[in-house]
């Protein structure tokens, strides 16, 4: 451990600190204005697609211009909700909004129609800007007359169509406005302290919760990871993770948007190969189940053309040159990075748990691995790794600003994650009761379990809602489980529960896919076979109250939510049915 670290004062970089969305945007159009910001196609269908480059400055025009629109339309105040796949009008609609006072409602787009309008009632929005393809969905919205919204803004159309606004010639309107003197958006003060975003946790609208952020909030957690990450002025991010989440929306956004990056939009998750190679990304914001993907099918390529050995040998030999400070590994691997586009450097990753050996397989073929973790409710970051503090496993060390205790620790050391700092939120809409279980004494009660190393790494264990506790009082993290379970090449995912006939004994569900060579011609009774010999090499591995001893399986994808977690309850409900 360095003599003179401190968790709390976990710097490395000066920091670039802005208080409120009005500041970042000043800073990076004097800082980056003629870089390119955002870079996107028109139509990602065409075989010839067009690519449209947008500058730091047009970005802050086309804010300035559409934020006037929307004053101009008696929004000042109220609550604006967005919905939507990754596209440019989101950014365009995310930072008007917030920089014209009003509070910006992000909305899950995987949501049925139910929900939406739940949570639109819920949120008491007065206006919803929508992807296109939800066009059917609001106008069943529009007719049945539940909301409070006023405005339609359709994202994806060219012209006003009856009550259905066009984003883009608002914008155009926007732009009009401010050419003939329209000062509004200019004399607006923002209060860095108040709700200006307005997130819902995932869940049903019955029980999700509505998480209340400030601007300061959320840009004291992006200035803060300016302290621990550097990038180069060529650098381009692809952002696929829906930007309704707030690890996407910070992390590639915000974060990614502040020290100058080129946010590349992805084509969809399929394309995510495809985009890495045209864009040239260098960079990528995921979460562990995108990693395992890239992973498999990395191995699968190696091991179609025989060279799982050698590339073992290779990744010894990298490895032991790196610690003479020797490195070849972009070189040495360069076959490997080519189908990646040859210029992936970094991956943030964070949402859940990765598996150990993912991580140390991407920092052995050159490309640099960063952890980070965090909550809706911490805006999202309480620890990240760093450019020069790594631990495979751990979510890295706390960031400088905030305090992280862990509390009611067991024999293990292991304990419930607090956190107290600026990027705390202010609390839950309507729900004074809730706010005040989890905010005790200024700090914040995650809700998940770990442990600070003698390092000051933070490692997180689990959720305690999800812990699995035997009749003898040992405890087991499914996760865990289900991390050596996913590491076989049978399986494509998993998810482990204890039975529910009450006999102490483990479970679980296994994913696996036709498509796997390995389980072609196979029968189903010949697949159970084979994937039970999968849970035994396990049950090998671990002590043995932490064996399984049933399984199911299936082809059927298990439930998660856009960041790609297990729905658990809806699992166990789901298994309960069956």
């Amino acid at each position: 451990m360095d003599k003179n670290f401190k968790p709390q004062k976990n710097k490395i970089y000066k920091e670039v600190y802005v208080d409120n969305f009005r500041e970042l945007l000043d800073y990076t159009t004097k800082q980056f204005s003629n870089r390119i910001a955002f870079s996107y196609k028109i139509d990602v269908n065409s075989k010839t697609p067009e690519y449209v480059n947008v500058t730091f400055e047009k970005h802050h025009e086309d804010v300035k211009a559409f934020s006037t629109k929307l004053l101009s339309m008696g929004l000042k105040g109220k609550r604006v909700a967005i919905i939507s796949h990754n596209q440019y009008p989101w950014p365009v609609s995310y930072m008007s909004i917030n920089t014209g006072d009003m509070v910006c409602v992000p909305l899950d787009y995987l949501l049925p129609e139910n929900e939406i309008e739940n949570l639109l009632i819920r949120s008491n929005a007065e206006a919803i800007i929508f992807d296109g393809k939800f066009l059917e969905i609001f106008k069943n919205i529009k007719n049945k007359n539940t909301t409070n919204l006023k405005y339609y803004i359709n994202m994806n159309s060219t012209e006003h169509e009856e009550d259905i606004l066009s984003f883009w010639e608002l914008l155009e309107e926007g732009y009009n406005l401010r050419k003939n003197g329209d000062i509004s958006y200019d004399n607006i003060q923002i209060d860095s302290t108040k709700m200006s975003v307005l997130l819902f946790t995932s869940g049903t609208t019955e029980i999700s919760k509505a998480v209340m952020l400030s601007q300061r909030n959320i840009c004291s957690n992006v200035s803060a990871m300016t302290t621990l990450i550097k990038y180069e002025e060529d650098d381009k991010v692809l952002s696929f993770l829906p930007l309704h989440h707030t690890f996407e929306c910070t992390a590639t956004y915000l974060f990614c948007f502040f020290i100058g990056f080129n946010i590349c939009y992805c084509d969809g998750l399929r394309h995510i190969a495809k985009n890495l190679v045209e864009y040239k990304i260098s960079g990528m914001v995921c979460v562990p189940a995108v990693l395992d993907v890239m992973y498999r099918q990395i191995w699968k390529n190696i091991k179609q053309k025989n060279l799982t050995i050698l590339v073992k040998i290779m990744m010894i030999i990298s490895n032991f040159l790196l610690l003479l400070h020797i490195d070849i590994r972009r070189k040495l691997f360069k076959s490997i990075l080519e189908p990646l586009g040859g210029a992936l450097r970094t991956i943030i990753y964070g949402s859940a748990s990765a598996d150990i050996k993912v991580i140390k397989f991407f920092n052995s073929i050159g490309i640099r691995m960063i952890q980070g973790y965090g909550l809706t409710e911490t805006s999202p970051v309480i620890s990240c790794e760093s450019d020069k503090y790594q631990k495979p496993g751990s979510a890295g060390r706390p960031l400088f600003c905030e305090d992280v205790q862990i509390i009611n620790k067991d024999e293990t050391g292991i304990g419930e994650i607090t956190v107290k700092g600026p990027n705390v939120m202010l609390g839950y809409y309507e729900n004074e009761e809730k706010t005040k279980e989890v905010l005790v004494n200024g700090y914040f009660h995650t809700g998940d379990l770990g442990y600070i190393d003698k390092d000051g790494y933070l490692f997180v264990t689990g959720r305690i809602k999800d812990m699995i506790v035997l009749k003898n009082g040992k405890k087991i993290f499914p996760q865990e489980l289900e991390i050596l379970l996913n590491n076989s090449s049978l399986i494509e995912e998993s998810f482990v529960y204890l039975s529910p006939t009450g006999n102490d004994k483990l479970c679980t569900k296994l994913v696996y896919s036709m498509d796997n060579d390995s389980l072609k011609g196979k029968n189903e009774e010949e697949i159970y076979e084979m994937l039970k010999g999968e849970v035994k090499k396990v049950n090998s591995q671990i002590p043995p109250y932490k064996n399984i001893f049933e399984i199911k399986i299936t082809t059927e994808p298990l439930i998660k939510t856009t960041t790609q977690k297990i729905k658990r309850h809806e699992e166990i409900k789901k298994i309960l049915g069956n």
